[in-house]
């Protein structure tokens, strides 16, 4: 295997780029950012990255000390990847990158995304101003994939896996979910059409619209 390149520049940026700046790296940290995976879910999450550049990248992530591979505890015991304490710090530098690629004069290609990213661009939609103080939790479940959204005292925490005692569990599909929170769909149409179901209060869910919203669609404050 031919040698990793490395910048060879004393900076601190340059040394990022060299554990982070390969080919995938973000977007593999990207997967992990909601809990760990088996190689098998990062291969189907991350389809266009061949198995060998995948197993590369991941070996470089544990030897850099960004992931560590582990086997899961029974009843299914299987190795899974999962990110460090240091590598979740890499969470607000991916959504800071996707925020200023928003910006950008070309707008992202229409391409097909993993459902953990449309999970995760729930922090992109999400205002804080208007959750502030507040405290409520959501299952939401997507085809077979489960994930905590759970706004505690107006922060948002997203993780893969069942909230204890939510409000609400939802169980959609990315599209309806989406044109829920942009308004292009409503509650009642989602709900009378079986696109989305609800367990718990429907009260609750009938605010998730103000909660999460693309910033375009805000009213500005004060």
């Amino acid at each position: 295997m031919a040698p990793k390149r490395s910048y060879d520049d004393g900076c601190a940026t340059a040394h990022a780029l060299d554990i982070v700046g390969g080919r995938w790296g973000l977007l593999i940290a990207r997967e992990l950012l909601l809990g760990p995976k088996r190689f098998t879910d990062l291969r189907g999450d991350l389809p266009s990255a061949s198995p060998t550049v995948l197993a590369q990248r991941l070996r470089e992530f544990v030897r850099a000390g960004v992931a560590r591979r582990r086997r899961s505890p029974p009843p299914a015991p299987v190795h899974v990847y999962e990110l460090t304490e240091w590598g979740y710090k890499l969470e607000p530098v991916v959504h800071a990158l996707g925020g200023w690629a928003l910006q950008s004069p070309e707008p992202p290609r229409s391409a097909p995304r993993s459902i953990d990213a449309n999970v995760l661009s729930l922090r992109v939609m999400f205002d804080p101003e208007v959750a502030c103080g507040r405290t409520v939790r959501f299952g939401l479940n997507i085809g077979e994939r489960r994930y905590r959204v759970c706004v505690v005292e107006g922060q948002l925490h997203l993780s893969r896996g069942e909230p204890d005692a939510p409000d609400a569990t939802l169980d959609t599909d990315v599209p309806t979910l989406h044109a829920y929170l942009c308004g292009t769909r409503s509650l009642h149409d989602s709900l009378d059409s079986g696109d989305l179901r609800v367990r718990g209060d429907i009260r609750a869910v009938a605010e998730l619209p103000m909660l999460f919203r693309p910033p375009q669609h805000r009213t500005p404050r004060g």
